[in-house]
């Protein structure tokens, strides 16, 4: 999944960006809040991490200008800054979540994880369609009680559509969200990627809808 993260520190930044891949998502980086506002209104993000102390635009004006204009991609914000006052200000302006700094990349991913449990309508750690669970916090998949093996790429599709479930995820978005908007693939990459999910999970898991997307059903 999608991660913009938005911090004009580089060491942080860094920290930040190898923490998410190692849990499975796809960072993409930006330094100063003007390109920062870009983005989050342009492109279509799991979850922004978003500092408040920006060049060109502070992090709360950016905040500000997203949820103005109806974005409502969470985000958790990071500050170098321990007033309470600030903190409730930046939750009023729209974040989902705070964590001063400095801080330890554990407690950043599980806030991350929460918020973008609670966009997705999910509310229990762990994921669950019909025998599949995928627990996020360690990065396993099982089906029936036995673990499944998968690839970044397979956890990733999997985990993707599991916070969608019921909604069909067109195909574009799948594949910005699997392997990264910039990236570069073959044109069948996707469908690859899914018949080898499809052989490691139960095969009716995952729907094609031909011309729409992908989607992994809601529950009866």
């Amino acid at each position: 999944m999608r991660v913009l993260v938005v911090e004009d520190d580089p060491r942080i930044a860094a920290d930040v960006a190898a923490a998410l891949r190692s849990a499975g998502y796809v960072p993409e980086l930006v330094a100063d809040g003007e390109d920062a506002w870009f983005r989050g209104d342009t492109e279509d993000y799991a979850a922004i991490v978003l500092d408040l102390g920006l060049p060109g635009m502070d992090g709360l004006s950016v905040l500000k200008r997203w949820r103005q204009g109806k974005r409502m991609v969470p985000v958790l914000v990071l500050t170098a800054r321990g007033d309470w006052a600030e903190r409730v200000e930046g939750i009023d302006a729209g974040a989902d979540d705070y964590l001063p700094k400095p801080f330890r990349v554990e407690e950043l991913l599980a806030r991350l994880r929460a918020i973008i449990r609670r966009s997705s309508g999910v509310a229990a750690p762990v994921l669950s369609a019909g025998a599949v669970q995928l627990d996020p916090r360690q990065m396993r998949v099982s089906v029936a009680g036995l673990p499944v093996a998968l690839s970044v790429l397979e956890y990733r599709l999997v985990t993707y559509l599991m916070l969608n479930r019921g909604r069909v995820v067109p195909q574009q978005e799948l594949m910005d969200h699997v392997y990264g908007h910039d990236s570069e693939r073959e044109s069948n990459a996707l469908e690859v990627l899914l018949g080898r999910v499809r052989r490691k999970l139960p095969p009716s898991l995952i729907e094609t809808r031909r011309g729409f997307g992908y989607l992994i059903a809601a529950e009866d």
